[in-house]
């Protein structure tokens, strides 16, 4: 996708930039843009809404009239909600307003709304602006060139105060960095006025969630370099040893729970081959001390037999064995 850029005074600027389809040339998401706009203005409300409960309000507690013999309804305190000056019922209490969404949905709805504001025309690139002094004038002779009118949002590469500070007594525009700015400040304007160095900074907030955006490799560092005295070091018992082997489910084995699998991790019996060679008394030992009483003996003399097929991988054995014990615990 390409764009014509245009100088302050609308004319054009003699060259078009290249804008990132992946990111740019979207198709919409609605709602992407509502769920995010929600949680925003939802976040700018303070939630200090509050109404007085029966038991907050100042009035005396007697009862209005005895209960009997006067024809009226039966009534208590004057604080009841029925009665003019009393309690509210279930009535507005303190609290926070904060929807959250996830970060891919956000930038979802800020290409969202981007897209919508190029397939109206009412994005617009500009040539970098940079003003010495704060000065209306410029901003304002900006927006006559470009015949821009309605609300008008500036977009920056990073935070300009100059240019913040000549804009923020012209109604109706607001300038803000092109990476910080909401889904709400791009739907609320009417037009956007894009400068031409916040492209990039813009495409690369925008490009995390873009499923079709290149992925950039990490860079590679350079492994330190060591002493002469380090390099010529005898290689230890630790480090000439192999990486220890992946720790299997443990809880696969019938009668080990989680508790189980965690006192015997904390004894390094982390494999089904481990738990195959690790003798009954062993066993019995791990569960008397890292377990409750009301969890010991869950069929521990089973447990070896059913890590050795496990760790064979007889998955056909291993399930003809349980069944043998459930069968047998049954009867």
């Amino acid at each position: 996708m390409k764009l014509t850029v245009y100088t302050r005074t609308g004319a054009e600027a003699g060259r078009e930039i290249e804008l990132d389809d992946a990111v740019f040339g979207i198709e919409p998401n609605d709602h992407a843009i509502w769920l995010d706009v929600k949680a925003i203005q939802a976040h700018m409300r303070q939630g200090t809404h509050k109404t007085k409960e029966r038991a907050e309000v100042s009035k005396s507690t007697r009862k209005l009239y005895r209960q009997k013999g006067t024809g009226n309804a039966r009534a208590g305190s004057a604080k009841s909600p029925t009665r003019k000056g009393g309690g509210t019922i279930f009535g507005p209490r303190p609290h926070e307003y904060n929807p959250r969404v996830n970060r891919k949905t956000k930038q979802l709805a800020r290409r969202s709304a981007i897209a919508y504001k190029l397939s109206t025309g009412t994005l617009r690139v500009l040539e970098n602006l940079t003003l010495d002094v704060p000065k209306t004038r410029d901003v304002t002779g900006l927006l006559k060139g470009n015949s821009v009118t309605g609300r008008v949002l500036l977009l920056t590469n990073g935070r300009d105060d100059t240019l913040y500070r000549s804009a923020r007594n012209v109604p109706g525009v607001e300038v803000c960095d092109a990476a910080q700015a909401s889904t709400l400040d791009l739907m609320k304007a009417k037009t956007i006025l894009l400068q031409e160095g916040a492209i990039e900074a813009l495409t690369s907030a925008l490009r995390g969630s873009s499923p079709s955006a290149p992925a950039t490799p990490a860079p590679v560092k350079a492994a330190p370099k060591k002493a002469a005295a380090a390099k010529a070091a005898p290689v230890t018992a630790a480090a000439a040893a192999p990486e220890a082997a992946a720790a299997d489910d443990l809880t696969d084995v019938w009668g080990i729970g989680p508790v189980f699998a965690r006192a015997l991790a904390a004894h390094e019996i982390t494999t089904f081959a481990q738990l195959a060679e690790a003798d009954l008394e062993t066993l019995r030992g791990i569960i008397a001390s890292d377990t409750s009483s009301s969890e010991a003996g869950a069929n521990e003399e089973s447990w070896a037999e059913q890590a050795r097929l496990l760790a064979a991988g007889d998955t056909a054995a291993f399930d003809a064995y349980v069944e043998t014990l459930k069968s047998g615990d049954d009867a």
